[in-house]
């Protein structure tokens, strides 16, 4: 079974999706591929477990401190590819940005090539089905611009400076 909560964030109503005990998908109302990785009817069912954690997370992110990700079981559904990406992306600390090429270059060197396209990256990224806990609003384009994000780029925008402010600036 799948179930669903919402969440109203500071950029928006968030959809949370479980499986079991684990977070499939959090996604921002209106962003690009909502839903595209459910593939079941969802329930809603405001009261279990994973989404009593997943809201105090929000709670505690979106008051502009840097909440752990341990007690959260996250299970995105997609390529192995995109799993590889997404693992990258849990790694970019708090309150910092990486690239589609840094990203693209880390890969390549974990896989033993000589390089790995960052638009390949890109893709992944854009199609992480667990906005805000998997970072992907973290990556930016090389020459620092705040490229693509799948919920918009003043959302992004606004994720970053808090983060990067520890405050809610712009909210």
């Amino acid at each position: 079974m799948v179930y669903y909560t919402n969440y109203s964030s500071p950029v928006g109503l968030l959809f949370i999706i479980s499986e079991k005990q684990h977070i499939i998908a959090l996604f921002i109302e209106g962003q690009k591929y909502f839903g595209n990785t459910i593939k079941e009817p969802m329930i809603r069912k405001d009261d279990l477990a994973v989404f009593c954690q997943a809201k105090i997370w929000l709670d505690q992110y979106f008051a502009g401190k840097n909440p752990s990700l341990d007690r959260l079981p996250l299970k995105p559904t997609g390529t192995s590819f995109s799993q590889k990406v997404w693992q990258e992306l849990l790694k970019i600390p708090y309150g910092t940005t990486t690239t589609y090429g840094k990203i693209a270059k880390e890969i390549a060197k974990k896989e033993k090539k000589k390089s790995m396209s960052a638009q390949a990256v890109g893709g992944a990224v854009s199609h992480n089905p667990i906005s805000i806990l998997i970072p992907c609003h973290r990556v930016i384009g090389s020459n620092g611009n705040l490229t693509g994000y799948a919920a918009g780029i003043e959302v992004k925008r606004k994720l970053l400076a808090l983060e990067q402010n520890g405050k809610q600036i712009g909210f």
